[in-house]
């Protein structure tokens, strides 16, 4: 069984506790796939961009107007992204030990933005996105692949169980769509090519030592492109899938990956499904790929549609759960939904 196929989070999560929130998390999903919270509500340098400033290796970054920027050397902005990731990393470490699931083999899940986001959403010293200088988009790839395998391998050790890697690539249709607008309307910003694209996502899954899930709460994910690469899960919001999504899906999974689908709202809906609601969106899901549900038991996942940060921290903890709920009741009789 694929170790993404079961109940998860996104990563990122509401509030400034993360003590408070690891406890959740780890309490919630230790027989599933945990992971480590992300909280942007600290604001500079808990955010997915903020986040590599910490992972980053002889890369340093700082903020500019419109976000953040690659720097010459590192500053305060750095080092405040590997202060929060520390106090992430001991909160995350004291909730393992308090649930006593330490040499247990239960796996859990680090995220860092993907490659290609990351070149995206980073300025370069001349205003410009990194993405649109092809030697800046392979030392990204290059330094980030080393980085975050060293986060997953130092967590690894400290909490003395597997980790895995989520990628989060929310700008990858639009890079490879040449939807990202440039500094002025004068200096647009050319489509990445999908070569390059492969090259980027292969260097990081190949880098980081670990099963590796590409993250992507966007419509219209380059299902030809993930199929060619090293990615050994994808993670998507199944209320944006179309036709064309589900024959890439089912050729993802056919070829003997993952697939994540995100059903359970980020925020707090009206009425509160029931887990037996949530795994029949599953299956609204899975029956519309050509297989039988039992052929696909061991290679769906379930996670909340995007990231928590925006939810209550009730519907963040009952969405986590439900999720786990779902993927349980998936793997254990699909055919019963």
């Amino acid at each position: 069984m694929s170790v993404f196929a079961t109940g998860s989070g996104v990563g990122s999560w509401p509030g400034i506790a993360p003590r408070e929130a690891a406890e959740i998390v780890v309490g919630e999903l230790a027989g599933a796939l945990a992971h480590i919270v992300e909280l942007p509500a600290r604001g500079v340098g808990a955010d997915m961009l903020g986040r590599a400033g910490a992972l980053l290796i002889d890369v340093a970054i700082d903020t500019v107007p419109r976000g953040y920027r690659v720097a010459a050397r590192p500053g305060a902005v750095t080092r405040r992204a590997v202060s929060l990731l520390d106090e992430d990393m001991d909160a995350l470490e004291e909730a393992w030990e308090a649930a006593g699931p330490r040499g247990s083999g239960h796996v859990v899940k680090v995220q860092a933005p993907g490659p290609i986001t990351l070149a995206a959403e980073l300025e370069l010293a001349n205003g410009h996105r990194a993405i649109t200088d092809i030697g800046a988009v392979r030392d990204l790839a290059a330094s980030l692949a080393e980085g975050v395998a060293a986060h997953r391998a130092a967590l690894s050790r400290r909490l003395e169980t597997p980790v895995v890697v989520q990628f989060d690539e929310p700008s990858l249709p639009k890079a490879l769509g040449g939807q990202l607008t440039g500094v002025t309307a004068l200096s647009p910003v050319a489509p990445l090519d999908e070569a390059v694209a492969g090259s980027m996502l292969d260097t990081c899954a190949a880098g980081v030592g670990g099963a590796v899930l590409l993250h992507s709460c966007a419509p219209g994910l380059p299902w030809d492109l993930l199929q060619r690469s090293l990615i050994q899960a994808v993670s998507v919001n199944a209320g944006t899938l179309v036709a064309a999504d589900l024959d890439g899906i089912a050729a993802f999974v056919e070829s003997g990956r993952t697939v994540v689908l995100g059903v359970v709202a980020a925020s707090a809906p009206e009425r509160r499904p029931s887990p037996e609601q949530v795994a029949g969106a599953v299956v609204a899901v899975t029956d519309r790929l050509g297989f039988g549900r039992s052929a696909l038991r061991d290679r769906i996942g379930v996670t909340p549609a995007c990231g928590l940060a925006g939810a209550t921290p009730q519907w963040a903890r009952a969405a986590i759960m439900l999720a786990r709920q779902a993927a349980e009741a998936f793997a254990d009789d699909p055919d019963a939904i």
